[in-house]
């Protein structure tokens, strides 16, 4: 368990707090760039901070102040301008840097600047920078800078802190609990026949630290061969919100801290195309589901929303000064020390572990791959998955 000091520390998300310093020195994902073709303005919230994405008549993109700094009208209504967005109110212009370019009606104009943030499109994902300068590189990740894949995008809304998602991808051991008995319960409740072989269990475990900000989350299971992928390679995180596909197709769970208690979840997926250079693009935006007794849904078989169940099921912000961490918590305890130690070299004034400043090696990130899908729940195609 951890002090309320220290979870408080780990949990914390907004500015001028030691978690929130930290998180700031990363990019962040925060909306789908084809969006903003029908949607050129829309409200972000972002690490406890409230602001305005726009594209301009130009195609340049900015990430500026929730309000007009002249009578606060949200700029989330503003028109976008060829030198940026116009406040829909007074027709005061804000330029992609936050800068007041035009103010109409107002025959001398002293400098005025509001909050502005750096954005970059990658992906088909608009990312955005919080912290101080001299920003880091964003990373080039392969899934984002390929452009020969089908991209889909699934955008959920969670009212539970990142952290919860991230402990979660840190516990191999729970998938065959949530992911295996949990599931053919399920499929009982609704007269469906077991789809998950829960006699395989987790004989051991480990994580190795790499570079980049990559954490492999290596298992053993019953009956499984040391020299398989699982227990060489294993599944890989990237830290310090990031779970990676291990296998197969480049993807993303993505977990976006939007304040303490809130996280946006994208389920970001690529495939080779049906047609040979003719890559496509799916945005999809979901809501949590919640039955009359307030349950998260629980879907049986799929892995995604059973995780769901358990982050948003521990709380807003998850008391642990009431866990008890156990053997099997191994990778929990390790994320958990990551983060508080690197919050500690934010604090120091050092940049934390996964931030790129090297251009030469930031020009493909790649992720180790297993080889084959792991088989020891003897999950059906159309329901396998990884947590």
């Amino acid at each position: 368990m951890l002090t309320e000091e220290r979870n408080r520390r780990m949990t914390e998300t907004g500015p001028g707090t030691p978690g929130g310093d930290f998180l700031r020195r990363y990019w962040f994902p925060i909306a789908a760039v084809s969006e903003l073709d029908k949607e050129p303005v829309q409200p972000i919230r972002l690490l406890g901070e409230s602001l305005t994405l726009f594209r301009s008549l130009k195609g340049g993109l900015g990430l500026i102040a929730e309000r007009c700094a002249h009578r606060l009208l949200p700029l989330m209504y503003g028109i976008p301008h060829e030198s940026g967005l116009r406040c829909a109110y007074h027709g005061w212009i804000y330029d992609t840097e936050g800068t007041v370019v035009e103010r109409p009606f107002e025959p001398t104009c002293p400098p005025l600047k509001v909050t502005s943030y750096p954005v970059e499109a990658l992906g088909g994902l608009v990312f955005a920078y919080l912290g101080p300068e001299p920003r880091p590189l964003l990373p080039r990740w392969e899934a984002f800078i390929r452009d020969d894949l089908d991209r889909k995008m699934n955008f959920t809304p969670l009212p539970c802190n990142y952290v919860q998602c991230m402990d979660n991808s840190m516990d191999p051991v729970h998938f065959e609990y949530l992911h295996g008995h949990y599931g053919n319960y399920l499929l009982g409740l609704r007269d469906e026949p077991p789809a998950f072989n829960t006699a395989s269990a987790h004989v051991k475990i480990d994580f190795d630290v790499a570079d980049h900000g990559l954490i492999y989350k290596r298992r053993l299971l019953t009956g499984e061969s040391e020299d398989g992928d699982d227990w060489t390679i294993g599944h890989p995180i990237v830290f310090p919100y990031m779970l990676a596909s291990p296998t197969g197709s480049l993807g993303f769970q993505i977990r976006v801290p939007v304040d303490d208690t809130h996280t946006m979840h994208i389920n970001y997926t690529t495939s080779q195309p049906k047609e040979s250079g003719n890559p496509t693009e799916v945005i999809e935006h979901t809501e949590l589901e919640v039955d009359s007794w307030g349950r998260v849904n629980r879907s049986a078989g799929i892995v995604v929303p059973q995780d769901m169940m358990a982050w948003v099921g521990q709380g807003p912000v998850m008391d642990r000064t009431k866990e008890y961490l156990a053997t099997s918590d191994k990778g929990v305890v390790l994320y958990h020390k990551l983060l508080l130690d690197n919050i500690d070299r934010v604090g120091r004034g050092e940049d934390p572990f996964g931030v790129i400043r090297d251009g030469a090696k930031n020009e493909m990130l790649e992720i180790k791959k297993t080889t084959t899908e792991r088989e020891g729940f003897n999950i059906p195609g159309a329901l396998r998955g990884r947590a």
